[in-house]
């Protein structure tokens, strides 16, 4: 069934709502003042509830009209999505929602993405930086940056990169409380806990650290390691530089898990979107070598005090 008056008004309350008037948004539009205000009208009519609070000095969305905005500016940015996908230049452009765990984000995966934001002037960015698995669909993301296994059935996943583990200790903790030698000696140790209530190693072999100590960030984690609290298991991005000036000793390392992938994740209906395969393509030629070393935590302003 066809929808009764089609696109009549979506666009013009979109331009409206972003621009925050009639005629700030009447001139985004490229239409005069009364048109926006007779289309919204009609619209509102259409759909049976104010869209916006009126006064002579401000306008402002209603409950409803926020909820609805969003559903609308995104179906005028996927159609415009859809034209650039089958034209031979499509150019990202709309608005472009990206999610990732604050350890990859903040000093690896944003830069990145700024980089790209910047080279499209018709893209707008919003990076959410949040630890918790988030429904991208029925949050209305288009895409995360993540780690290891993925089960929802609804999104693809793209690996852009991957990130090794290490578990390590500062020489001054090993020297008062011995080596672990073997997993099952790890009992017998302060183990400082982070996001993941387990540690991997070689085989599939899960160890549950148990000390004094847990914290949601890396950069915690690594401080309490430098100042000798205990045993760390950490990605080799926050550990790196400190393993090399002989700040942490690696340890088990027969017993290395393997690399962690990362992922791009998106919904399966956004595939052909340039503003995702740009930005997945992007991600591939450039996350690894900042992952490898070339951008560590430690030299981005958020260094960790040295004991």
């Amino acid at each position: 069934m066809a929808m009764i008056g089609g696109w009549d008004g979506i666009e013009e309350f979109v331009a409206v709502a972003q621009a925050g008037s009639f005629t700030a948004g009447a001139r985004a539009f490229g239409a005069s003042v009364t048109h926006m205000s007779r289309a919204v009208a009609r619209l509102e009519t259409r759909v049976q509830a104010q869209l916006f609070h009126r006064t002579t000095r401000s306008l402002r969305l209603t409950d409803t009209g926020r909820i609805f905005f969003e559903d609308c500016r995104r179906i005028v940015d996927e159609r415009e999505e859809a034209i650039a996908a089958i034209t031979r230049d499509g150019e990202p452009r709309g608005e472009l929602r990206l999610t990732c765990s604050y350890a990859l984000g903040e000093q690896f995966v944003a830069p990145l993405v700024r980089e790209f934001a910047q080279g499209f002037p018709a893209l707008s960015v919003t990076v959410d930086l949040d630890n918790d698995v988030i429904d991208l669909i029925a949050e209305g993301y288009d895409i995360a940056i993540r780690t290891g296994q993925l089960n929802d059935s609804r999104l693809i996943a793209t690996r852009v990169a991957e990130r090794a583990l290490i578990t390590c200790a500062a020489p001054e903790y090993l020297a008062a409380h011995g080596n672990p030698r073997t997993l099952a000696e790890l009992s017998d140790h302060a183990c400082l806990g982070g996001s993941s209530g387990a540690w991997r190693f070689r085989g599939d072999a899960v160890v549950r650290p148990v000390g004094r100590w847990r914290c949601n960030s890396g950069a915690a984690v690594l401080d309490a390691a430098l100042h000798g609290m205990g045993i760390c298991q950490l990605p080799a991005f926050y550990a790196r530089r400190h393993v090399t000036a002989g700040r942490l000793i690696p340890l088990l390392e027969d017993m290395a898990p393997p690399p962690e992938p990362i992922w791009a994740v998106y919904p399966q209906r956004r595939h052909l979107s340039p503003k995702i395969s740009q930005l997945v393509a992007m991600l591939r030629a450039r996350l690894p070598a900042r992952l490898a070393g070339v951008h560590d935590v430690a030299r981005h302003g958020n260094d960790i005090p040295e004991p």
